[in-house]
């Protein structure tokens, strides 16, 4: 069954004015092709409108859509021979980050992504997407990995962010991310990453300071949630809409600000509606970008990756 969001209530109605004529014509052998042909010229222009003016905080809600792919079907369509690596060597194993070596068309990658899952049972298994400080730390040891063996690294982000609770704190969480963003910044070899859902703060940077950053055309990133900037400016998280508009979370502006690096489209109607589509586009975003780094030896690519992250914030927000 297809979830609807508010704003996309009138074309929800559509729909299922079409979907129930279809009911219909079969038993009692109507045709009312012409109709459900009307009809569905009318939902894909209401379609086509509402997505193409789209608010921040409309954006944000595609986002957090729940039929969106998800990092697992990123890793499981796009890469073959994939062997997952678990476990930080230190505490435990982590759900909420997956991991492993793989091969991308072919050629072999280190691969990372944050999971949110995809029902009660798995969101609860990958904690929603929130990685704990040994989620982090398994990112930096599969990352030093990559470097040993000269593979490339690929990551898939969708996370609201680090997990809050005092027990990650405990245990080191902001030293875990710093230590992950790190060991991107250091990698020796190429890193692409990919904003597929929500980019929340340290906990998708964590996973994300590579050489080529791209990003679903809805796709949201942010240093903190709409909800987190209205609930600490305004007391109030009625005023999310207002504060995604300010947090220029959109890839159409972190493109202008030069933080991300290139915009993937989605199909009319965004990921969750033509899922195969949006696979295929990423898998061709991810071998242009993986293309234009290779041949790069390890200092130019640290050198590059200093130099860009160092030139952000030079741009005006205005």
């Amino acid at each position: 069954m297809r979830h609807f969001l508010d704003f996309e209530k009138p074309i929800a109605e559509l729909e299922g004015k079409i979907e129930e004529l279809r009911r219909m014509s079969e038993p009692d052998g109507i045709n009312i092709a012409d109709e459900v042909a009307r009809l569905t010229t009318v939902a894909d222009r209401q379609l086509r409108t509402t997505y193409g003016r789209l608010t921040p905080w409309q954006k944000t809600q595609v986002a957090r859509h729940p039929d969106r792919p998800k990092a697992k079907d990123y890793i499981d369509s796009l890469i073959t021979e994939f062997t997952p690596l678990a476990g930080d060597r230190a505490f435990a194993d982590d759900a909420a980050v997956l991991g492993g070596m793989g091969r991308f068309q072919g050629r072999p990658v280190m691969v990372l992504g944050t999971e949110k899952g995809t029902d009660t049972e798995s969101r609860v298994k990958h904690n929603f997407g929130m990685a704990r400080p040994e989620g982090y730390r398994k990112a930096r040891r599969l990352i030093e990995l990559a470097g040993r063996f000269e593979l490339p690294v690929i990551s898939f982000v969708d996370t609201s962010g680090a997990f809050p609770g005092i027990e990650a704190e405990a245990r080191g969480q902001a030293e875990a991310i710093a230590r992950s963003i790190e060991a991107l910044l250091e990698a020796p070899v190429p890193v692409v990453a990919t904003i597929i859902g929500e980019g929340g703060s340290g906990g998708a940077i964590a996973l994300a300071a590579g050489d080529r950053v791209l990003m679903l055309e809805h796709a949201i990133y942010s240093v903190i949630s709409p909800e987190g900037c209205a609930s600490i400016l305004w007391r109030d998280q009625a005023q999310a809409p207002t504060a995604a508009e300010a947090l220029r979370l959109t890839a159409e502006d972190l493109l202008r600000l030069k933080l991300i690096d290139h915009i993937v489209p989605e199909p009319l109607g965004g990921a969750q509606r033509d899922k195969p589509a949006t696979l295929a586009a990423v898998a061709a975003a991810v071998q242009d970008a993986l293309t234009t780094l290779k041949g790069l030896d390890a200092a130019t690519l640290r050198g590059r990756r200093r130099e860009k992250f160092l030139a952000m914030g030079h741009e005006s927000i205005a």
